[in-house]
């Protein structure tokens, strides 16, 4: 019913992790420069540092992860240690399977996933939740879309909680992985795998996000600086709770504007949260999203009625990340029947975790609806 594999870890410093970790000459350590410098530098590890930034920018691609174990091939190392956000999370999974020729084999599973190397995690954004979870997701070129490796074989030993490693986090980021973890944990309480112990962490997770969101729509972006723990560590419940119960169709549609209009995870997610939600309401309002809905609810300070509680939600949510139509980042609309081709062909490990079951015509409408 219930899983955490990985050992979970917090420390108020990087240098008090890299000693306790004893990280050297062995270790493989994916971050970028940004977090390098401020955090890294002065500690003069002998670790091999791969700035992941040098690959390319904004979401992990096949051909990011390529490139860097082209430039590694022949470095020998024992354990991978990710130092960064989803991004740098995602491709550094990818190599505890080793170097491989091809890496798009993987994703699309014509080889044997099979764990080769020792993994940790530092999360320095506050929504992945990416550090207990099994998912690699990154953007396949050739396919114009993101596409999940979900195997326990990429699972990190560790998962190491540091706040000061947030301190440095623009608003921006910040916010696109805040909300991307509210979805995480109200996609994963609606989900049918969902159980009283996964949503023990999906509501935890709920109740430390929706205050610390409000807080900033009252007072603020600086509001967040006061409560990065509390958001982080909502972010780690979050994760815990989807890497048990999974995702779905607010994931699951956001993948293709991401992969082919390269807009942010968090900020593609939210543009479909609260109208997917209303959908299922409708479909079916008495299961287990009427709880969710009084749980949002409480803490909104609204009644729990679909169109009164969603507007309320968007209210706050779009103080941290706008709510823009589809065409504003591109989006062509004969794209709404390949888009939704698209998802029903590549995503259904997140649309079998739907509430209630979307046809093809609701997908398609759901993207002309957005348009």
């Amino acid at each position: 019913m219930f899983t955490v594999k990985s050992n979970i870890h917090q420390f108020a410093t990087f240098k008090q992790f890299a000693s306790e970790f004893q990280l050297g000459a062995n270790d493989l350590v994916i971050t970028q420069s940004f977090i390098y410098e401020p955090y890294i530098q002065g500690l003069n590890l002998p670790c091999h540092f791969v700035m992941q930034e040098r690959y390319g920018l904004g979401e992990p691609s096949d051909e990011m992860i390529q490139n860097i174990m082209n430039d590694l091939d022949g470095y020998q190392f024992d354990r991978v240690v990710a130092v960064g956000g989803g991004t740098v999370i995602d491709i550094s999974k990818l190599f505890v399977l080793g170097i491989l020729p091809n890496v798009t084999d993987a994703f699309e599973r014509k080889i044997p996933i099979v764990k080769q190397k020792k993994l940790v995690i530092v999360p320095t954004t506050c929504g992945t939740g990416s550090e207990v979870t099994n998912i690699s997701i990154a953007e396949l070129k050739q396919r114009h879309t993101k596409l999940g490796l979900a195997d326990n074989a990429i699972l990190a030993d560790d998962a190491v909680l540091i706040p000061e490693l947030l301190t440095s986090l623009p608003f921006k980021p910040y916010a696109f992985s805040a909300i991307d973890a509210l979805i995480h944990a109200t996609e994963s309480y609606l989900s049918p795998k969902a159980n009283h112990y996964t949503r023990l962490f999906s509501t935890e997770a709920i109740r430390l996000i929706l205050p610390i969101f409000k807080g900033i729509a009252k007072y603020g972006p600086d509001y967040r600086i006061k409560h990065l723990e509390a958001m982080l560590r909502a972010s780690n419940y979050a994760g815990i709770a989807f890497g048990n119960a999974g995702c779905a169709a607010v994931h699951a549609l956001s993948y293709p504007l991401g992969g082919n209009y390269h807009v942010a995870h968090g900020e593609s997610n939210y543009q479909f949260f609260t109208h997917i939600l209303g959908i299922y309401a409708r479909k079916n309002a008495t299961g287990a999203i009427a709880d969710l809905n009084a749980l949002y609810a409480s803490l909104l300070g609204c009644p729990a009625d679909p169109d009164t509680l969603y507007a309320a939600l968007d209210n706050v949510l779009s103080c941290m990340v706008a709510k823009r139509p589809l065409r504003e980042y591109g989006m062509k609309a004969e794209e709404c029947e390949s888009f939704a081709d698209s998802v029903l062909s590549t995503q259904q490990r997140l649309l079998s975790n739907n509430y209630e079951p979307l046809s093809r015509e609701e997908i398609v409408n759901v993207y002309k609806k957005l348009y």
